[in-house]
């Protein structure tokens, strides 16, 4: 998987749009949940920690990886563009992104407990699915760390597991939150937003010839 991504700079976990670029399409469905054998849900946590990849909420606002080669162009396009709909949720954002920061990471409930955040009244969901999680509640924690993860602000860093008496994983797991300074140092790039753009997209165009433009550059965001 880590080879796949590497080879193609920029890959979806989930289908995207574009027929067959996404960790999704090309896994076999034996392998895609599987009780018996380890498959791509698996291997998230693996893969980022071997450091180069990056991981989250970055296509569509939905999972995904970038080769360390390409974040940061992504990083550099990304954070050129504005996410949240009015100051107010912009406040809410960097409020979120300053913890984050402050702490080195953060889970999500780690971050609820330190910001007071709650998801309001109705039945608690829980909110360790990055992959899947659904908006709830008046002020949505998970619709705030999307954003953050669209505007390449934050990603994931690792994912951590509840740990059963033989010292096995077990469950899903929960997604750790850092700035992607944090993890792989200054990512500069001498060029304008608009330079790192029409890069990434000329790169994603040469790699899928039969694709049309329109798509590309709704993956590219």
């Amino acid at each position: 998987m880590e080879s796949f991504v590497l080879e193609n700079g920029f890959m979806p976990f989930f289908s995207c749009g574009i027929p067959g670029f996404s960790i999704e399409e090309n896994t076999p469905a034996e392998l895609w949940f599987s009780a018996d054998d380890d498959g791509p849900w698996e291997w998230k946590g693996p893969v980022i920690r071997e450091g180069h990849c990056a991981y989250g909420k970055m296509f569509c606002r939905k999972a995904g990886f970038v080769s360390l080669e390409w974040l940061p162009d992504m990083i550099n396009y990304r954070r050129s563009k504005r996410y949240a709909k009015d100051d107010d949720t912009a406040a809410l954002d960097d409020a979120v992104l300053q913890t984050i920061m402050s702490e080195g990471g953060a889970t999500v409930k780690e971050l609820r407990r330190m910001l007071g955040f709650v998801k309001g009244r109705g039945r608690r969901a829980d909110c360790g699915l990055v992959d899947s999680m659904p908006d709830c509640g008046k002020v949505s924690l998970e619709s705030i760390l999307t954003r953050l993860m669209m505007s390449m602000r934050v990603v994931i860093s690792d994912f951590e597991y509840n740990i059963d008496r033989h010292g096995n994983p077990y469950g899903w797991g929960v997604a750790r939150y850092a700035l992607p300074e944090t993890l792989y140092g200054r990512l500069d790039v001498r060029r304008t937003p608009e330079e790192s753009f029409d890069r990434i997209c000329s790169h994603l165009a040469r790699r899928l010839p039969s694709v049309a433009e329109d798509k590309i550059i709704r993956l590219v965001g």
